[in-house]
């Protein structure tokens, strides 16, 4: 126990409880972000279409998590961490059940992206909330537990995911989310400490417009070129659409006083690094998760609990090179 604990029971209190606050909506989160995979062969069958006809639905995820995340500093400053995390976890939650009461592939990708709004508030709220409650000497120990469950939920994922459509509706693997998201919501209420920025400056709509158009435009064009037939005039004129939405946003964020995001940060040679390499090993990666469970269902005949066994691996070997890679460094 810090001295600051010592003497204010209160902030003791919040330090001790917090950490879990945190972990269990990240551990939902994260669960959530695999479980999918391996049951999208059921899930197809069920829907009458065919299994890459819903890549949209993890896509579509993605996609709101990335549009929506620039906004939860501002909202947490504006709003306090509080407010905004009790709404993230509700926001997922609700997406949650409007998942598992889906009846088609549009209101599905509908509910997803509502997970994904939930999702990109919850991810870096929590964090504020740890940074500003925690003092220097404490928050790598926070952090740590933190990391744990979320690191736990991927690994779990893909073998729950089999379980579930090998033994119950496929529904079952959105509706599962349902009793973590009232436990979260519960100890938001108790825990949760609101922390408010000092100095909020106005929320950078322009760039918000600019950023989120050219992010969803982007991906969708990237969503649509391997699907056949498609129109090459179309992809070509939205692709260049949402580069020049993105080319925009980059002209807008050096001019603009408080940019949603600061896109000088990658004059920082560290941070352009970490960035660039990420995104490029995420292109290389990112698709594993998707193609092996079908690969081992419709190509090799595996059932969904096998499949999610068979995928297992891949997360265990990551937990442990993000264990490893501590050390290292």
């Amino acid at each position: 126990m810090n001295e600051a604990s010592a003497i204010d029971p209160e902030l003791a209190r919040t330090q001790r409880y917090l950490p879990w606050v945190v972990a269990v909506a990240l551990f939902m989160q994260q669960l959530d972000s695999t479980i999918v995979n391996t049951a999208v062969p059921t899930m197809a069958l069920s829907l009458g279409v065919e299994s890459l006809s819903l890549k949209s639905v993890l896509t579509s995820y993605t996609i709101a998590i990335a549009v929506f995340i620039p906004m939860s500093g501002w909202l947490a400053d504006r709003f306090g961490t509080k407010r905004v995390f009790g709404f993230a976890v509700l926001t997922f939650t609700l997406g949650s059940l409007a998942c598992g009461l889906s009846m088609n592939v549009p209101m599905l990708v509908v509910s997803r992206i509502l997970q994904g709004i939930g999702a990109a508030f919850m991810m870096p709220v929590g964090r504020i909330a740890l940074l500003r409650t925690f003092p220097k000497s404490g928050i790598l120990r926070a952090m740590n537990f933190v990391i744990i469950p979320a690191l736990l939920g991927p690994l779990l994922g893909p073998l729950m995911g089999g379980l579930i459509v090998h033994w119950m509706p496929w529904r079952m693997i959105f509706l599962i989310n349902l009793p973590f998201g009232v436990l979260g919501l519960w100890l938001v209420k108790r825990h949760m400490p609101d922390h408010r920025g000092t100095d909020c400056d106005p929320l950078d709509k322009s760039g918000f417009l600019l950023f989120g158009s050219g992010i969803a435009l982007l991906s969708w064009v990237l969503e649509i070129f391997g699907e056949h037939p498609t129109n090459p005039v179309m992809v070509g004129v939205s692709g260049t659409l949402a580069l020049l939405l993105l080319a925009g946003y980059a002209w807008h964020a050096r001019r603009a006083k408080s940019p949603l995001l600061a896109v000088g940060l990658f004059r920082n040679r560290t941070f352009r690094i970490s960035v660039v390499g990420g995104f490029v090993t995420r292109l290389g990666i990112s698709g594993m998760p998707f193609l092996l469970p079908l690969l081992y269902q419709l190509g090799m005949g595996f059932s969904p609990w096998m499949a999610g066994l068979l995928v297992m691996p891949q997360a265990i070997a990551a937990i442990g090179m993000k264990l490893l890679v501590q050390r290292i460094l």
